[in-house]
């Protein structure tokens, strides 16, 4: 696709998950479940630049990650956004 041919809440996707990826790698603080949060963000990344992303993937993808990183409150509005973004794609694309 081209970037006027681009789905907008792939773009929105890809934004959000590189921001959340960015303040993942920012925070100092080590948990359980960090690997699992940084390959679950690096496959929804992969996703975005592949196209059109599979839904019941990135509904997943959005499970593990909430679960790895739910608790950490510093990435709380990244990882809302993340998922808001995944729930777009529950909706026909708006052009």
């Amino acid at each position: 696709m081209t970037g006027g041919d681009e789905d907008p809440r792939v773009a929105g996707l890809r934004t959000v998950v590189s921001r959340l990826r960015r303040e993942l790698a920012a925070l100092p603080a080590e948990f359980p479940d960090r690997a699992v949060a940084e390959d679950e963000l690096a496959a929804l990344a992969a996703m975005t630049i592949e196209g059109a992303p599979d839904i019941p993937r990135l509904r997943r993808s959005l499970l593990l990650i909430a679960g790895a990183i739910g608790s950490v409150s510093a990435l709380s509005r990244g990882l809302a956004d993340v998922r808001d973004a995944v729930e777009r794609f529950a909706l026909p694309p708006r052009r």
